[in-house]
């Protein structure tokens, strides 16, 4: 099957396109976090005493991440996934699975405790030991995204000073740009909560990940929204599962679905976070701009 494929859509073509897309009307791309036992542990060590949720979030390496990654195989499409240091350490053959297949492995922390959380030392140290677990398996990460998407201020900084290019965890654009650190060039790969599987599948009820489970075609629903949407304006559709979520047998149906309606659109192409990255460099007309903390009066907010 030819991932590539373009043919006439209901998207009006736009003037002075931005070479990134490459003529589509919009870039697919499909990200996987292969969090395994990192979620529930960064809630608390005591939980790997736990037997029921330690072997919920085992499902992710021994199931549910070989389940998608042959759905990826039935299209031949290569993906984005993003590994936390510790899942790399307790399953290293599944992660070398992944690279020699030859899809973008990513930076994903080490423990996956939320940054925000942490402090500077603690980040930093995060990063290093993640990039270290990673190194170990040969593999040199090209991007990063910090646990739940929560980067602090110095999370840009800290990734170009150890040699990461772009990075998908801010959330203020549904194009991609350029993030100028005082260390180099960041690209900067925008998210968004609605296109994570999380929301609509996540359920532990202790330590608590969830609410509730959303039926498929919810998701399905959601999804084919924000890529026509995307597709009409342009922007990049990146879509966030995580293997032991996604890896589920009725909802490994449903990203088999998604990637067809996006082939179906005829007007989209698939990329990697690396691919990606390479084609926004090479765009002069992608905005570049510095991060731009807010700074708050405790006079106005007091509450902390």
């Amino acid at each position: 099957m030819t991932v590539d494929r373009l043919s006439p859509s209901s998207c009006r073509p736009e003037a002075n396109a931005p070479s990134w897309r490459a003529g589509a009307a919009s870039i697919a791309m499909l990200t996987f976090a292969v969090d395994m036992e990192t979620p529930v542990l960064a809630a608390g060590r005591r939980h790997a005493e736990n037997a029921m949720a330690m072997s919920h979030q085992a499902f992710d390496a021994r199931r549910g991440l070989p389940r998608l990654l042959g759905i990826l195989d039935e299209f031949d499409l290569k993906a984005t996934f993003f590994v936390p240091g510790i899942s790399a350490e307790r399953w290293p053959d599944a992660i070398s699975d992944i690279a020699a297949r030859g899809h973008d492995i990513a930076h994903h922390s080490y423990t996956h405790r939320p940054s925000t959380e942490l402090t500077p030392a603690e980040e930093r140290w995060e990063f290093e030991r993640g990039l270290e677990s990673l190194a170990a398996l040969g593999i040199t990460p090209n991007g990063y995204r910090s646990p739940m998407w929560a980067a602090t201020w110095n999370t840009a900084e800290i990734a170009v000073e150890h040699g990461i290019s772009y990075d998908t965890s801010l959330m203020d654009d549904d194009r991609p740009y350029i993030i100028e650190t005082s260390r180099g060039p960041l690209v900067e790969l925008p998210p968004h909560w609605s296109l994570d599987d999380w929301e609509q599948y996540a359920y532990l009820p202790d330590p608590h990940l969830g609410y509730v489970i959303e039926p498929p075609e919810k998701a399905l629903a959601l999804w084919t929204a924000e890529l026509d949407g995307l597709r009409e304006f342009g922007g990049l559709f990146q879509l966030t599962a995580h293997s032991f979520l996604s890896g589920r047998a009725g909802r490994a149906q449903n990203l088999r679905k998604m990637i067809e309606v996006i082939l179906d659109r005829g007007d989209v192409k698939f990329r990697t976070g690396t691919q990606l990255r390479d084609a926004v460099l090479a765009d002069p007309s992608v905005e570049r701009r510095k991060l731009d903390p807010v700074i708050v009066d405790p006079a106005s907010y007091p509450n902390w």
